[in-house]
C-alpha cells in the first residue's frame, strides 16, 4: 500500500526515524535506566520495538494500558504511574504490577485489589498527584503494615520538563529531585522513578526515567534541542482552496491541541484548527487533493484520537499497527 491510498486524516510514523529515536534513547539510558511510558504511543507493537533495544520495564497511565501490555506478553515489570481507587483488574493480571499511591485510600485500594507492590508518589512541585514529602514515610509504613512491598518513590517534575530554557529546566529538576531523594532516604526501596523526555539527560538523580514522547516526538518537544527527531505526523488532504488560504481535513478530532497549533511540512502557515478542518496559508500553490503532513504539537492526545498508526518508508506503508491501548 502507498500513503496515497490511506483514508485521511491518517496517523503515520517514519520507520527509520522511529528506529533512530529508540536507538538513541537505548544508548543514553540503557536497560532499566529508562522505563518507557506507553501513554505516549498506546501501541503494543511499538512497545515490542522498545523491548528489542533493551527496554523491558514499562510505565502506564491507565488500567487499560496495563491490561493490554500484560496480554501482549510485555508484563515483566509494569508501573501504573497514576492513582486508582479500584485495583481489582490490576490484581488479576499475569504480570509484575506496581501502582503509585499518595493517600491512605489508594494504599487501601492497592491492598484490597490484590496488588502487591507500590511506589510512594511524592509531590515535588507540580500541583497534581503526590503526597506531601513530610507524610511520605508514614504512608510507606501504612503500606508495609498491610503487606505491600514498597519499591521506592516516584515524583514527576512536570513543571520543569517542557521549559524552553535548559538552565531553568535543570534548576527546577534539581530542586524537585532534592526533595525526592531525601524522601527516598526515609521511605527506602530500590527505585527513584521520575523524569520524562524533556529531562532525560538532566535528571541524573532518578534510578529510572519515565520517558515516552521520545519515540515519536512532537512540535513542542522538538523546540528543546533534544537528540530525537519528529517521527509522527498526521496525513491530511487539501479539501478546499480559496484566494489566500486553503483547508485540509485534519482538525481538532485528529490533533492534540493543548500545546498549541500543529505545523505543516513545506512551510505552510497554520491559521486555525476547527473540528474537522485545518485552515492554512500556503507557502506555495496547492490544489484540492494534495496531501500534507501535519506535525502535531502534542503527541500523546494526537495518537489517542487514532485507531491505527501506519509505519511508512517514504510513500510506502510497511505496516499498520492498531493503537490498542486506548481507553480506560
Amino acid at each position: 500500500m502507498k500513503t496515497a491510498e490511506l483514508q485521511t486524516p491518517a496517523l503515520i510514523v517514519s520507520s527509520a526515524i522511529l528506529d533512530r529515536n529508540l536507538k538513541t534513547m537505548a544508548e543514553a539510558l540503557p536497560g532499566g535506566r529508562c522505563r518507557p511510558h506507553v501513554k505516549a504511543h498506546k501501541t503494543t507493537e511499538l512497545a515490542k520495538r522498545q523491548v528489542e533495544v533493551g527496554h523491558v520495564t514499562f510505565c502506564c497511565a491507565t488500567v487499560k494500558e496495563m491490561e493490554g501490555m500484560a496480554a501482549a506478553g510485555l508484563g515483566e515489570d509494569l508501573l501504573l504511574a497514576n492513582e486508582v481507587l479500584d485495583t481489582t483488574r490490576l490484581g488479576k493480571l499475569d504480570a509484575r504490577v506496581t501502582v503509585a499511591v499518595d493517600s491512605d485510600e489508594t494504599v487501601q485500594a492497592a491492598s484490597s485489589g490484590g496488588v502487591r507492590e507500590v511506589l510512594i508518589d511524592v509531590n515535588v512541585g507540580l500541583p497534581r498527584c503526590g503526597v506531601s514529602p513530610e507524610d511520605a514515610p508514614r504512608l510507606a509504613d501504612l503500606a508495609r503494615s498491610l503487606g505491600l512491598s514498597v519499591r521506592g518513590v516516584m515524583g514527576y517534575e512536570g513543571h520543569a520538563i517542557g521549559l524552553d530554557d535548559e538552565e531553568a529546566r535543570r534548576s527546577l529538576t534539581e530542586e524537585a529531585m532534592d526533595i525526592l531523594t531525601k524522601v527516598h532516604g526515609e521511605v527506602g526501596g530500590d527505585l527513584i522513578s521520575a523524569g520524562g523526555t524533556g529531562t532525560f539527560r538532566i535528571n541524573t538523580w532518578a534510578t529510572e526515567i519515565q520517558a515516552g514522547s521520545y519515540a515519536l516526538m512532537d512540535v513542542a518537544y522538538a523546540k528543546l534541542g533534544l537528540p530525537f527527531e519528529l517521527a509522527v505526523s498526521v496525513l491530511a488532504t487539501v479539501i478546499s482552496v480559496s484566494p489566500g488560504y486553503a483547508v485540509a481535513d485534519a482538525g481538532l478530532k485528529s490533533l492534540g491541541m493543548d500545546h498549541g497549533n500543529p505545523e505543516i511540512d513545506e512551510g505552510h502557515q497554520v491559521m486555525f484548527v476547527s473540528d474537522e478542518h485545518l485552515s492554512f496559508m500556503p507557502s506555495a500553490p496547492v490544489k484540492v487533493g494534495d496531501r500534507l503532513r501535519v506535525l502535531p504539537a502534542h503527541v500523546d492526545p494526537t495518537v489517542a484520537y487514532h485507531s491505527h498508526m501506519h509505519v511508512v518508508d517514504g510513500e510506502d506503508v510497511l505496516e499498520s499497527w492498531g493503537v490498542d491501548l486506548r481507553g480506560w
